[in-house]
């Protein structure tokens, strides 16, 4: 694991698990809020989802340009669902 990945609360691995299954939020918008790139993240739902949950990710993933910015249509123009933030009680 990645420094980054050590660094992460059990919330946090939560929540980055959260947003790498949501189709609009993008790989950067994961990389800027907890500082995992592409590979760390792959290696991080590797680890906690089960084997063919991350196959199922993975072949989720690869159908989704959303994923990527650079592949993003321009009229996608935000980077979560309305939902994504809940308020903790």
């Amino acid at each position: 694991m990645s420094d980054s990945e050590n660094l992460l609360s059990e919330s946090d691995i939560s929540r980055v698990i959260e947003m790498a299954w949501e189709d609009k939020t993008p790989f950067e918008a994961i990389l800027t809020t907890y500082h995992l790139n592409e590979s760390s993240l792959m290696r991080l739902m590797q680890t906690h989802l089960k084997p063919s949950s991350y196959r199922l990710w993975r072949k989720r993933v690869k159908e989704r340009s959303s994923k990527h910015l650079k592949l993003r249509s321009p009229e996608i123009n935000r980077d979560h669902c309305k939902t994504q933030y809940k308020i903790s009680r």
